[in-house]
């Protein structure tokens, strides 16, 4: 998945506490672009194809005890290609020694050298995931995002239709807030999205009659969250009397969100329904389906079986 989008290098190091050996520009300055990162084992000892330089280059135990190995010349010859290759950074693993012939040629073509204390599987891990989210492709929807029971729901509607009511009466459930009004998505992997709100309006609701309230403060802080996954879309739309709306929930519909398909149930609104009841069990019902419990199926399994037993 090409990333879109930029982190600073500064967001790099303070993340994950790095310990800077040479920067020519200020890490502010310095962008990665790429969410994928290389150990660069192959091109230390030569080979470039399919070399990516905008990822960061890992250097571990084994990639050190190869230079160490190497002859005097060989290895800055070797370390003076690799650098003019010109890497976005590079990180050293282990807390293990920087040689100074590497500070030399960094400084050279103008490269950055960090070090971090963790191992190099363990922190590529993190940082590739860390990458993925900061890079990954992102949208702006107009809706609600809230956690209930544990599940990401994605409120969708025109405005006016209650979003923000419900969301606020989850809220008193027991249920948290993430997003009101606008709700920032990045998609993170091939099969998971993240929602949160902009800045500007996190942990705010607008209620017309009332005004915009502080739902922190209001409820105190379990009742938001900054970030969560997206699990399932509930499309709230005015009661249509002559539409056909599904009665056992057979129908398996999905939203494309940035290329994920999402599943989706649309809830008719109309006086006297109890919203957020509804979409509480709508939660819990994705969450059994997720879990390998399907029971739309399982009635429609049952009433298979009696009928072919009348017969």
């Amino acid at each position: 998945m090409e990333a879109l989008y930029q982190v600073p290098v500064s967001k790099v190091i303070e993340e994950f506490h790095l310990e800077t050996f040479y920067l020519p520009d200020k890490p502010e300055k310095i962008m990665v672009s790429c969410a994928r990162v290389n150990r660069p084992g192959l091109q230390l000892s030569g080979f470039y194809d399919y070399y990516e330089a905008a990822r960061l280059q890992i250097i571990g135990r084994v990639e050190s005890l190869f230079l160490e190995q190497m002859e005097t010349e060989e290895r800055k010859k070797n370390l003076d290609d690799f650098f003019h290759s010109a890497p976005v950074g590079v990180i050293v693993t282990s807390s293990l020694p920087v040689p100074d012939d590497m500070i030399f040629y960094a400084k050279k073509y103008g490269i950055p050298v960090l070090r971090t204390a963790e191992r190099s599987s363990e922190f590529m891990a993190a940082l590739i995931s860390y990458l993925n989210v900061e890079l990954g492709p992102r949208i702006t929807r107009h809706g609600v995002l809230v956690e209930v029971y544990g599940e990401g729901v994605l409120l969708l509607g025109d405005s006016g239709i209650g979003k923000s009511e419900t969301a606020i009466e989850l809220v008193k459930r027991g249920h948290r807030l993430i997003a009101d009004d606008a709700v920032e998505i990045k998609r993170v992997s091939a099969t998971t999205l993240i929602g949160k709100a902009p800045e500007m309006i996190r942990h705010y609701v607008e209620l017309r009659g009332v005004g915009i309230v502080d739902v922190r403060r209001l409820f105190g802080m379990g009742s938001i969250k900054d970030t969560e996954k997206i699990d399932l879309v509930i499309k709230l739309e005015s009661w249509q009397k002559d539409k056909m709306y599904d009665r056992l929930g057979l129908d398996e519909e999905t939203t494309d969100i940035l290329g994920i398909p999402i599943p989706t149930i649309v809830i008719p609104v109309s006086p006297g329904r109890n919203l957020s009841v509804v979409i509480e069990v709508a939660a819990m019902n994705q969450r059994q389906k997720r879990m390998g419990y399907n029971t739309a199926q399982e009635f429609n399994n049952r009433l298979v079986e009696s009928y072919a037993a009348k017969d």
